[in-house]
């Protein structure tokens, strides 16, 4: 299929949570005969619940009512189609297995046994999905992704092994498109040894565009429950507007400095094989939508303005930098060490200060007094809490005059802790404290964006 328009979609949570949100993207399928495949998350409401089982120990009564809370999430949405029956019965074999899992789980919690707990959420909804195709007369199977998805054993952030899931898709996935529409599962693969794992935050959008990327897919749909990408929060800035068209360097730094639309790890495969993208909502497919694409007609200096809430801020500072080697290797060795991910960095001659992102919610990111006191072996340190980051993003801002009296003269009585510019054409960062960011966001926004 590779001469033709072959297009990937993918649905969250909220497009799939009950029969007529499943059958208003159905429609959308049925309205697009060059989408082939299509990748679902869990029903809105099921994750949550398979969260609980596989990160807290629960009695056999507390199990019992969550498993039964997600049979009744996925039985108001088959009690509507005339497979109910069939369907019941497989949600069922997923739900015994679930309880199964979450017994396990309560015994010895263990990584694997929770991605095989999460991914349940992904299977069920798959299943119903393609009922409702099919109850639509559109050519709905269910696939299992696992068949295809290969990954490492890093369970809770698996990788993704690319060449492989090509290879499987051009055997097992591929031949299936001419005749039918594939409907599977975002968020999850299978490592070597054929246990289950997830790939983390962003996953099914990120499934979704590696599945695009290994059948050759001209375009690939996110789905959502928002008009597509926005110059900011609407919940932040009335003023807000969807973007008709974005570049992919452009929709990157949003995903990475705050935009929930789509996760940064979405991007990738897209970039890599040329795929632009498309987001838009499942509730109004016929407004429209962002079009991502690799090159884009429109370069406005200014595109959006993200915002990252929980940002910690660290100082080190030492005399013995100066005109001295390999102190900053010796910091980032110790960051590394902790397997801490830095994600801004600004240098003095005796001083470096870097940005951590999420550091109280993320084990991956937590600056704790382990990692403080081995840095404090180094060097003097400063450690700063509730401050957010705000990132413009727009079109050659490392080339444009006046870019920085444009747009700190506009919130002069806000004291501006870091200021990150120059590595990237497409933004510019910096920090404010927590209580500040909704005001200097709309601030911005209302001057930037008129």
């Amino acid at each position: 299929m590779s001469n033709i328009a072959l297009n990937v979609a993918k649905f969250g949570g909220t497009s799939v949570a009950d029969h007529e949100a499943m059958l208003r993207c159905a429609q959308i399928i049925k309205s697009q005969p060059e989408t082939r495949v299509v990748v679902v998350s869990a029903s809105a409401g099921v994750t949550n619940h398979l969260v609980t089982l596989s990160q807290k120990v629960l009695t056999s009564e507390e199990r019992s009512t969550i498993i039964e809370d997600i049979r009744v999430i996925q039985y108001n949405i088959t009690q509507h189609l005339s497979a109910e029956a069939n369907l019941n019965n497989q949600i069922d074999e997923v739900l015994k297995s679930l309880t199964e899992l979450a017994k396990q789980q309560d015994t010895l919690q263990t990584a694997k046994t929770g991605d095989a707990i999460l991914a349940c959420g992904e299977r069920m909804s798959s299943i119903v999905f393609a009922e409702v195709l099919r109850s639509i007369n559109v050519a709905g199977v269910a696939f299992d992704v696992r068949d295809v998805m290969q990954t490492n054993s890093l369970y809770g952030k698996a990788v993704v092994d690319i060449e492989a899931l090509a290879t499987n898709c051009a055997q097992s996935l591929t031949p299936l498109l001419t005749k039918q529409v594939i409907v599977t599962q975002g968020f999850i693969g299978k490592d070597g040894l054929g246990n289950t794992t997830t790939l983390g935050r962003g996953g099914s959008d990120y499934s979704a565009a590696l599945i695009a990327e290994a059948i050759g897919a001209t375009g690939l749909s996110i789905w959502t429950d928002v008009v597509g990408i926005f110059t900011t929060d609407p919940r932040i800035a009335s003023s807000a507007r969807a973007i008709p068209e974005i570049s992919f360097g452009e929709a990157a730094e949003m995903a990475t400095f705050g935009a929930k639309i789509l996760h940064p790890a979405t991007l990738i495969p897209a970039m890599r094989s040329s795929i632009p993208v498309f987001v838009g909502s499942s509730r109004e497919p016929e407004a429209g939508g962002t079009q991502i694409m690799q090159e884009v007609a429109s370069k406005p200096t200014y595109r959006s303005i993200a915002l990252r809430r929980e940002q910690t801020l660290v100082t080190v500072k030492s005399p013995a930098m100066l005109h001295a080697s390999g102190f900053l290797a010796q910091v980032f060795g110790i960051l590394a060490k902790h397997e801490l991910s830095v994600d801004l960095i600004t240098t003095s001659e005796i001083s470096v200060a870097l940005t951590f992102d999420n550091p109280t919610g993320s084990t991956q990111a937590l600056i704790n007094q382990a990692v403080v006191e081995e840095l404090e072996q180094l060097c003097e340190v400063t450690v700063e809490h509730e401050l957010c980051l705000i990132a413009i993003v727009g079109n050659g801002l490392d080339a444009s005059s006046g870019l920085g009296s444009s747009i700190f003269n506009n919130i002069e009585d806000i004291n501006i802790r870091m200021i990150c510019h120059g590595a990237s054409s497409n933004n510019l960062c910096f920090l404010v404290n927590e209580a500040d960011g909704n005001n200097v966001v709309e601030t911005l926004h209302d001057k930037l964006f008129v």
